[in-house]
């Protein structure tokens, strides 16, 4: 692996390697025996904000013996109107890796292409991987896997965690029904492409999250949309709360990649009472992009 752009590259042996090696750094952390980043700076390329990818990411190059170097939008030439792959061919020739959150996908792919260092997707609009992997390590430790399960998220069908979801589910083969509004649906022509009969797509939450066991949501307007407002009157219905988990499955799980909007897309009573495992998630994405960035070192 030379990069982690999006699931859709990975196989199922890419991601369950992945998963194997941060359940080991997250029972070692504290006292790891190597350092593959020792001597290595990595730069963190932001040009959306975050809170849990930053620190996550910082936190784990530091674990591994690296150097984190952070560039908002405000800190490069990026943000002024140099072409990507400039960008690129300049830290290519300084920094050891990039870890980039931005929106267009395609700048990602460029900037691997062109820098000719291991390149990470923190998040763009069309995949959110470093999430999924965590979300999985998760739904493992939960579980025990996902053989066997159904997982429904209900929300965004096409957005950047519905998408990387759709593709671990190919590559994985486990049952995901995404419950989206008909505007907010799947185009066909990405589910012709995706060819995974056990990803179903509906228009109510209760189909979805009959029987599943784990349930999953995220904003509904993601970074970017935040002056769509009517977008969110799509979603009346669609709140994850203790009427809609009636139906799930006996201790299912419920998972949400943060922030959070109480009374939006989950209740405050449902968010508190799976607090646990939301925020063993959002923990686990330190673990998760740690595996990544020992899958990268050179």
């Amino acid at each position: 692996m030379q990069h982690l752009l999006s699931i859709e590259e990975l196989s199922a042996a890419d991601i369950t390697a992945l998963l194997d090696s941060a359940a080991l750094l997250k029972a070692e952390r504290g006292g790891h025996a190597a350092q593959p980043l020792a001597g290595q700076t990595w730069a963190l390329i932001f040009t959306k904000s975050s809170t849990r990818t930053r620190v996550s990411f910082e936190v784990g190059i530091r674990e591994l013996g690296g150097f984190p170097m952070f560039l908002s939008k405000n800190d490069i030439q990026l943000g002024r109107g140099e072409p990507i792959k400039d960008t690129a061919r300049v830290l290519g020739r300084m920094v050891h890796g990039a870890i980039i959150r931005t929106f267009a996908q395609q700048d990602v792919a460029d900037f691997a292409g062109y820098s000719g260092i291991p390149t990470i997707n923190a998040l763009t609009d069309d995949e959110h991987p470093c999430q999924i992997l965590a979300d999985l390590l998760t739904v493992r430790e939960k579980l025990g896997g996902w053989e066997g399960k159904k997982i429904a998220f209900v929300g965004d069908g096409f957005s950047n965690m519905t998408r990387s979801w759709m593709w671990a589910a190919k590559r994985l083969g486990f049952e995901l029904a995404i419950a989206s509004p008909p505007a907010c649906q799947p185009p066909a022509d990405f589910l012709t492409t995706l060819d995974a009969p056990n990803v179903s797509v509906t228009a109510d939450p209760r189909v979805a999250v009959d029987g599943a066991h784990v349930i999953n949501t995220d904003v509904w307007l993601s970074m970017g949309q935040e002056d769509q407002k009517d977008k969110e009157l799509e979603f009346a219905g669609f709140e994850v709360n203790a009427g809609l988990l009636s139906s799930a499955a006996p201790g299912h799980i419920v998972l949400h990649c943060l922030p959070a909007y109480r009374g939006k897309e989950i209740s405050e009573e449902i968010l508190e009472l799976h607090a646990d495992t939301i925020f063993q998630e959002a923990e686990n994405r330190l673990h998760a992009q740690k595996a990544v960035l020992v899958a990268l070192a050179r």
